[in-house]
């Protein structure tokens, strides 16, 4: 039986592999968050890989307040580069392949074709630049790791756009999106999925993949069909990035081109509007 463990176990993506986890029946998991593993302290990283037999970790931690990050710069690159060179270091060391999450804002969003995992990074936040780092790190010290890059992630867990936008529709009656930033929602547990089609196939095809659910949209667009499917009574307004200025750069266009990983993992992908009809969120 493979030993996982999953870092960053309370966040979106930790809690929908916890709910799956039951269904991959040759994986036994060790969920662990900041109260049982302090992944940005080397010597605590070190004793915990020390202590336990992993076959493979799951790196679902990260600092994710893109805009907060702006302000918090320390903080950001602690976590999202410093930690994972730590767990990089800890795999590396006792054999562990690590599967790494990234982010579709390591690029700058100027091309206006889908991003492969061959194209060139250029992150415009300090979130995009710490989670590139992250990357590098990764690559620089394992001989076996996953790098999974996704977007717009969301789920029935934790704070997300959709929830946002449920909860917005509570107390307003018109709100005003962006339509000139394009990207595609990926539901957590579809990725969560992925992950641990990977690990059970012992797959060897290690390094970079591009992780979403297909399609192309503008958070205008996202946002009119969350209130559609869930019957919310909301005018939705289209706004310019220009008329809604926050502390982080976006990137305008961050499509992630998915063949490869949709390929090698031999899985079906869904599209962004197939899967927000089948999420589950009560409201």
């Amino acid at each position: 039986m493979k030993q996982v463990l999953v870092t960053g176990a309370n966040g979106q993506l930790g809690n929908s592999i916890k709910r799956i986890s039951p269904n991959f029946r040759g994986l036994k998991f060790v969920f662990t968050d900041v109260a049982d593993l302090d992944i940005t302290n080397s010597e605590e990283v070190n004793t915990f890989f020390e202590s336990n037999a992993f076959d493979y970790c799951i790196n679902c931690a990260a600092y994710t307040a893109v805009d907060k990050a702006e302000e918090e710069v320390d903080k950001a690159f602690l976590i999202n580069a410093t930690a994972v060179k730590n767990l990089a270091k800890g795999c590396q060391t006792a054999g562990a392949v690590l599967i790494h999450i990234s982010t579709d804002f390591v690029f700058d969003g100027t091309k206006r074709t889908p991003y492969t995992e061959e194209d060139t990074p250029n992150p415009i936040s300090v979130y995009g630049k710490s989670k590139l780092l992250g990357e590098e790190y990764v690559q620089e010290i394992c001989d076996r790791y996953f790098i999974a890059r996704t977007s717009w992630l969301y789920s029935e867990y934790g704070n997300n756009f959709v929830k946002t936008m449920l909860r917005l529709a509570e107390t307003r009656k018109q709100i005003s999106i962006v339509n000139d930033q394009i990207g595609s929602p990926t539901y957590a547990g579809d990725l969560a999925e992925f992950i641990l089609k990977v690990i059970s196939s012992e797959s060897t095809a290690y390094g970079l993949y591009h992780y979403s659910n297909l399609g192309a949209i503008s958070w205008y667009d996202f946002a009119v069909e969350i209130f559609k499917q869930f019957g919310k009574d909301i005018d939705v307004q289209p706004i310019k990035t220009k008329d809604y200025p926050t502390a982080a750069k976006r990137p305008k266009f961050s499509v992630l081109k998915t063949e490869k990983a949709n390929t090698d993992a031999a899985i079906q992908m869904k599209s962004w509007d197939v899967r927000l009809k089948e999420l589950n969120i009560k409201t």
